[in-house]
């Protein structure tokens, strides 16, 4: 008479059930691990193309140059893997200066360990000049709703705050490369922009503080033109980097 198999397994046979699992996962990592890596560089590649659709768009453009933004903290892919990896800014600043017609400018993501490697390795590729600082990764919570104040979780941090970091960016980086460096990042007045002349600045931009002045610009163009005249300065350029 046969015997009917009782329920469950052996320990014999859950050991041998537990070595083929293993031996599947060995089998299987490497695969899975392939496939997200061939997954990331296809979305990093997609954005690529992105970048040189437009600037091939912009060809007959009638402008001076274009500032390519590979640092914004709100995309969610491809610019901020691009704006914080050397290897790939070189990549796509070599890959634009292929197509554009016009002076390209890198505007660098201060969201980075070292602002200078990232700036060498735009000006490797072929940059005209690099732009900096960009908004700086920052969070707010709606403690009323106990959840973000914003659906994208993170958000860009622009205006007087991140001043000192963008001074201090801006004269890390005119001391590491040759290229021109237009400075921004909480600038609201002429001695703002002269802090950043003087820390290697040949060209300064103004953002935010347009919100709350439209008139800002203009001010500090005066302004600016009005400190020179009172220190007796003929040359803006005796005031570039001047701070050693």
């Amino acid at each position: 008479m046969m015997k009917t198999r009782s329920k469950g397994f052996t320990l014999i046979e859950l050991l041998a059930v537990i070595v083929i699992l293993a031996i599947i996962a060995l089998i299987a990592t490497p695969t899975i691990l392939g496939v997200i890596e061939k997954a990331r560089k296809g979305a990093a590649e997609s954005s690529a193309l992105g970048y040189i659709d437009a600037v091939e768009k912009l060809s007959d453009a009638p402008v001076d140059m274009l500032e390519i933004n590979i640092s914004c903290p709100n995309v969610k892919e491809g610019g901020i893997a691009f704006g914080q990896k050397a290897d790939m800014a070189e990549d796509i600043t070599r890959a634009v200066k292929k197509v554009s017609k016009h002076p390209v400018i890198m505007k660098l993501s201060p969201n980075v360990t070292d602002i200078t490697e990232m700036a060498k390795a735009v000006e490797a590729g072929g940059a005209d000049a690099v732009s900096l600082i960009n908004t700086i990764t920052g969070m707010k919570i709606d403690i009323n709703r106990r959840t973000f104040a914003v659906a994208n979780k993170t958000v860009g941090l622009s205006g007087p705050a991140i001043k000192p970091v963008a001074v201090r960016m801006v004269y890390q980086t005119a001391n590491a490369v040759k290229i021109p460096v237009i400075g921004m990042g909480g600038i609201a007045s002429a001695e703002d922009a002269l802090e950043f002349i003087m820390a290697g600045a040949t060209m300064v931009s103004v953002g935010t503080a347009n919100f709350n002045d439209p008139l800002t610009t203009i001010k500090v163009i005066d302004g600016i033109e009005s400190f020179m005249e009172q220190k007796n300065i003929t040359d803006i350029h005796e005031i570039i980097g001047c701070v050693k």
